[in-house]
Protein backbone atom coordinates (compact mmCIF):
# COMPACT_ATOMS: atom_id res chain seq x y z
CA UNK A 1 0.00 0.00 0.00
CA UNK A 2 1.26 3.21 -1.09
CA UNK A 3 1.79 6.00 1.72
CA UNK A 4 -0.41 8.31 0.19
CA UNK A 5 -3.22 5.87 -0.40
CA UNK A 6 -6.56 6.59 2.37
CA UNK A 7 -6.39 5.07 6.05
CA UNK A 8 -9.62 4.45 7.25
CA UNK A 9 -10.54 6.81 10.18
CA UNK A 10 -10.16 5.14 13.59
CA UNK A 11 -13.22 3.83 15.29
CA UNK A 12 -14.51 6.52 17.69
CA UNK A 13 -15.60 5.17 21.45
CA UNK A 14 -19.38 5.45 22.37
CA UNK A 15 -19.74 7.13 25.24
CA UNK A 16 -21.64 5.30 27.57
CA UNK A 17 -24.81 6.77 29.02
CA UNK A 18 -24.96 7.68 32.55
CA UNK A 19 -26.49 5.29 34.74
CA UNK A 20 -29.09 7.36 36.86
CA UNK A 21 -28.42 5.44 40.49
CA UNK A 22 -31.63 3.38 41.37
CA UNK A 23 -33.80 5.06 44.91
CA UNK A 24 -37.05 4.99 46.66
CA UNK A 25 -38.35 8.50 47.53
CA UNK A 26 -41.20 8.63 50.15
CA UNK A 27 -42.89 11.43 51.06
CA UNK A 28 -44.87 11.79 54.49
CA UNK A 29 -47.19 14.32 56.33
CA UNK A 30 -46.95 15.52 59.65
CA UNK A 31 -47.10 12.91 62.43
CA UNK A 32 -46.36 9.72 60.40
CA UNK A 33 -43.80 8.25 61.54
CA UNK A 34 -42.16 5.62 58.74
CA UNK A 35 -39.23 4.62 60.67
CA UNK A 36 -39.94 1.02 61.05
CA UNK A 37 -40.62 0.83 57.40
CA UNK A 38 -37.28 2.52 56.55
CA UNK A 39 -35.64 -0.18 59.00
CA UNK A 40 -36.90 -3.04 57.48
CA UNK A 41 -35.43 -1.37 53.75
CA UNK A 42 -32.41 -1.08 54.66
CA UNK A 43 -32.44 -4.12 55.78
CA UNK A 44 -33.72 -5.71 52.36
CA UNK A 45 -32.15 -3.34 50.15
CA UNK A 46 -29.13 -2.19 51.29
CA UNK A 47 -27.83 -0.62 48.16
CA UNK A 48 -30.99 0.90 47.36
CA UNK A 49 -31.53 4.75 49.58
CA UNK A 50 -34.79 5.48 51.01
CA UNK A 51 -34.81 8.93 50.43
CA UNK A 52 -37.48 10.51 52.95
CA UNK A 53 -38.92 14.13 52.11
CA UNK A 54 -41.75 15.59 54.66
CA UNK A 55 -45.13 17.20 52.57
CA UNK A 56 -48.44 18.97 53.41
CA UNK A 57 -51.77 17.23 53.00
CA UNK A 58 -52.71 19.28 50.68
CA UNK A 59 -49.99 19.45 48.51
CA UNK A 60 -49.30 15.38 48.74
CA UNK A 61 -51.16 13.77 45.39
CA UNK A 62 -49.82 16.55 43.53
CA UNK A 63 -46.31 15.33 44.39
CA UNK A 64 -47.00 11.81 42.77
CA UNK A 65 -48.21 13.68 39.92
CA UNK A 66 -45.32 15.62 39.07
CA UNK A 67 -42.87 12.69 39.75
CA UNK A 68 -41.70 14.05 43.02
CA UNK A 69 -41.93 10.71 44.87
CA UNK A 70 -42.21 7.08 44.31
CA UNK A 71 -45.10 6.98 47.31
CA UNK A 72 -46.73 9.35 49.39
CA UNK A 73 -48.14 8.28 53.31
CA UNK A 74 -50.93 11.00 53.55
CA UNK A 75 -54.63 11.48 55.31
CA UNK A 76 -57.58 11.05 53.15
CA UNK A 77 -60.36 12.38 52.13
CA UNK A 78 -58.23 15.69 52.37
CA UNK A 79 -55.37 14.88 50.04
CA UNK A 80 -57.94 13.54 47.62
CA UNK A 81 -60.03 16.41 48.00
CA UNK A 82 -57.32 19.32 47.19
CA UNK A 83 -55.13 17.38 44.57
CA UNK A 84 -54.99 15.12 41.61
CA UNK A 85 -52.14 12.38 42.14
CA UNK A 86 -53.57 10.87 38.67
CA UNK A 87 -53.64 8.06 38.14
CA UNK A 88 -53.01 5.85 41.34
CA UNK A 89 -53.40 3.02 43.72
CA UNK A 90 -54.15 3.35 48.20
CA UNK A 91 -54.02 1.35 50.59
CA UNK A 92 -55.36 2.48 54.12
CA UNK A 93 -52.85 1.82 57.06
CA UNK A 94 -54.70 2.65 60.10
CA UNK A 95 -57.49 5.25 61.48
CA UNK A 96 -56.43 7.91 63.33
CA UNK A 97 -58.71 8.93 66.44
CA UNK A 98 -59.59 12.37 66.69
CA UNK A 99 -58.80 14.45 69.86
CA UNK A 100 -59.29 18.01 71.24
CA UNK A 101 -56.41 20.16 72.74
CA UNK A 102 -56.59 21.93 75.40
CA UNK A 103 -55.68 24.22 78.32
CA UNK A 104 -54.06 21.77 81.50
CA UNK A 105 -56.11 23.87 83.90
CA UNK A 106 -59.36 23.59 81.03
CA UNK A 107 -62.57 22.10 83.11
CA UNK A 108 -62.80 19.41 79.91
CA UNK A 109 -60.00 18.05 81.06
CA UNK A 110 -62.39 16.40 84.20
CA UNK A 111 -63.24 13.59 81.48
CA UNK A 112 -61.14 11.22 79.97
CA UNK A 113 -63.03 11.56 76.98
CA UNK A 114 -65.57 13.94 75.39
CA UNK A 115 -68.44 14.02 72.83
CA UNK A 116 -69.26 16.49 70.74
CA UNK A 117 -72.37 17.89 72.78
CA UNK A 118 -69.88 18.30 74.89
CA UNK A 119 -67.92 20.63 73.46
CA UNK A 120 -71.04 23.07 71.93
CA UNK A 121 -69.95 25.81 73.86
CA UNK A 122 -66.72 26.20 72.99
CA UNK A 123 -64.57 28.14 70.52
CA UNK A 124 -62.34 26.27 68.24
CA UNK A 125 -59.43 27.22 66.08
CA UNK A 126 -58.79 25.72 62.34
CA UNK A 127 -55.92 26.17 60.87
CA UNK A 128 -55.70 26.61 57.20
CA UNK A 129 -54.00 23.28 56.92
CA UNK A 130 -56.82 21.42 58.57
CA UNK A 131 -57.64 18.19 57.76
CA UNK A 132 -61.11 16.56 60.06
CA UNK A 133 -64.02 16.29 57.68
CA UNK A 134 -66.68 17.36 60.09
CA UNK A 135 -70.72 16.51 59.15
CA UNK A 136 -71.20 19.43 61.60
CA UNK A 137 -68.35 21.04 63.44
CA UNK A 138 -69.38 21.35 67.42
CA UNK A 139 -68.52 24.94 68.89
CA UNK A 140 -68.05 28.56 67.52
CA UNK A 141 -65.28 28.94 64.80
CA UNK A 142 -63.09 31.46 65.77
CA UNK A 143 -62.76 33.70 62.59
CA UNK A 144 -59.03 34.33 62.87
CA UNK A 145 -57.93 31.30 60.99
CA UNK A 146 -53.87 29.93 61.57
CA UNK A 147 -51.50 28.81 58.71
CA UNK A 148 -50.79 25.50 60.40
CA UNK A 149 -51.85 23.47 63.41
CA UNK A 150 -48.43 24.50 65.17
CA UNK A 151 -49.67 27.86 64.94
CA UNK A 152 -53.21 26.92 66.16
CA UNK A 153 -51.76 24.86 69.30
CA UNK A 154 -49.98 28.23 70.01
CA UNK A 155 -53.31 29.90 70.40
CA UNK A 156 -54.86 27.49 72.33
CA UNK A 157 -52.17 27.91 74.60
CA UNK A 158 -53.04 31.82 74.54
CA UNK A 159 -56.39 30.93 75.76
CA UNK A 160 -57.80 31.90 72.15
CA UNK A 161 -59.85 28.77 71.71
CA UNK A 162 -59.55 24.93 71.32
CA UNK A 163 -58.14 22.80 68.53
CA UNK A 164 -59.57 19.70 67.32
CA UNK A 165 -56.78 17.35 65.42
CA UNK A 166 -55.86 13.65 65.01
CA UNK A 167 -54.30 12.18 68.01
CA UNK A 168 -50.14 11.88 66.06
CA UNK A 169 -50.55 15.52 65.72
CA UNK A 170 -51.42 16.50 69.21
CA UNK A 171 -48.26 14.41 70.04
CA UNK A 172 -46.41 16.06 67.35
CA UNK A 173 -47.23 19.65 68.78
CA UNK A 174 -47.47 18.21 72.69
CA UNK A 175 -46.79 21.67 75.20
CA UNK A 176 -46.36 20.99 78.89
CA UNK A 177 -49.20 23.46 79.24
CA UNK A 178 -51.69 21.38 76.85
CA UNK A 179 -53.33 18.21 77.31
CA UNK A 180 -55.68 16.88 74.97
CA UNK A 181 -59.26 14.35 75.13
CA UNK A 182 -60.07 12.02 72.97
CA UNK A 183 -63.43 12.79 70.87
CA UNK A 184 -65.73 9.57 70.55
CA UNK A 185 -68.23 10.60 68.22
CA UNK A 186 -65.90 12.73 65.97
CA UNK A 187 -64.84 12.15 62.05
CA UNK A 188 -61.52 9.69 62.28
CA UNK A 189 -58.65 10.73 59.88
CA UNK A 190 -57.56 7.87 57.38
CA UNK A 191 -53.84 7.59 57.30
CA UNK A 192 -53.20 5.87 53.43
CA UNK A 193 -50.03 4.87 51.20
CA UNK A 194 -50.57 6.15 47.57
CA UNK A 195 -48.79 5.84 44.66
CA UNK A 196 -48.93 6.00 41.42
CA UNK A 197 -50.19 3.54 38.53
CA UNK A 198 -48.85 1.23 37.15
CA UNK A 199 -46.99 -0.17 39.98
CA UNK A 200 -43.06 0.21 39.72
CA UNK A 201 -40.56 -2.19 40.80
CA UNK A 202 -39.32 -0.69 43.90
CA UNK A 203 -42.96 0.59 45.12
CA UNK A 204 -44.23 -3.12 44.81
CA UNK A 205 -41.41 -3.73 47.22
CA UNK A 206 -42.13 -1.10 49.62
CA UNK A 207 -45.58 -2.12 49.28
CA UNK A 208 -44.75 -5.35 50.41
CA UNK A 209 -42.82 -4.09 53.23
CA UNK A 210 -45.70 -1.78 54.62
CA UNK A 211 -48.22 -5.07 53.89
CA UNK A 212 -45.89 -7.52 56.30
CA UNK A 213 -44.94 -8.99 53.11
CA UNK A 214 -41.95 -11.42 54.07
CA UNK A 215 -38.51 -10.89 52.30
CA UNK A 216 -38.49 -13.34 48.90
CA UNK A 217 -42.15 -14.00 48.79
CA UNK A 218 -43.73 -14.19 45.46
CA UNK A 219 -45.78 -11.49 46.52
CA UNK A 220 -48.73 -13.18 44.80
CA UNK A 221 -46.92 -13.47 41.05
CA UNK A 222 -47.53 -16.74 39.88
CA UNK A 223 -44.21 -18.59 40.67
CA UNK A 224 -44.32 -22.13 39.74
CA UNK A 225 -41.92 -25.29 41.58
CA UNK A 226 -39.68 -26.85 39.45
CA UNK A 227 -41.54 -30.27 38.62
CA UNK A 228 -40.18 -33.55 40.29
CA UNK A 229 -39.61 -36.38 38.70
CA UNK A 230 -41.46 -39.87 39.97
CA UNK A 231 -38.10 -41.04 41.57
CA UNK A 232 -37.32 -37.99 43.45
CA UNK A 233 -41.35 -37.96 44.42
CA UNK A 234 -41.10 -41.45 46.36
CA UNK A 235 -37.77 -40.14 47.96
CA UNK A 236 -39.10 -37.39 49.22
CA UNK A 237 -42.15 -39.13 50.04
CA UNK A 238 -40.06 -41.85 52.02
CA UNK A 239 -38.03 -39.01 53.95
CA UNK A 240 -41.26 -37.85 55.22
CA UNK A 241 -42.57 -40.85 56.47
CA UNK A 242 -39.62 -42.24 57.95
CA UNK A 243 -39.06 -38.57 59.83
CA UNK A 244 -42.51 -39.69 60.52
CA UNK A 245 -41.34 -42.84 62.59
CA UNK A 246 -43.61 -44.48 60.16
CA UNK A 247 -41.02 -46.65 58.18
CA UNK A 248 -37.27 -47.00 59.71
CA UNK A 249 -34.46 -45.76 57.76
CA UNK A 250 -31.89 -47.60 55.76
CA UNK A 251 -29.28 -47.25 58.28
CA UNK A 252 -31.61 -49.24 60.75
CA UNK A 253 -32.37 -52.17 59.27
CA UNK A 254 -28.91 -52.66 58.08
CA UNK A 255 -28.01 -52.76 62.10
CA UNK A 256 -31.39 -54.84 62.54
CA UNK A 257 -30.02 -57.46 60.26
CA UNK A 258 -26.51 -57.65 61.14
CA UNK A 259 -27.69 -57.72 64.91
CA UNK A 260 -29.51 -61.09 64.21
CA UNK A 261 -26.62 -62.87 62.76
Amino acid sequence: MSPDSEQPAPEQPVPERPTVPRRFRLAYVPGVMPAKWVRKWEERFPDVPLELASCTVAGSAALLKDDGADAVVTRLPRALDVGDPGPHHAIELYAETTVVIVPKDHYLTLADDLTADDLADENFLVPLDDVLDWPARPGTVVEHRPETVGDAVELVAAGMGLLAVPQSLARLHHRRDLVYRPVTDAPTGRVVLLWPSPTADLTDEFVGIVRGRRAGSSRGRDQQQPKRNAKEKAAAKRANREAAGKVPGRNFGKGARRGRR
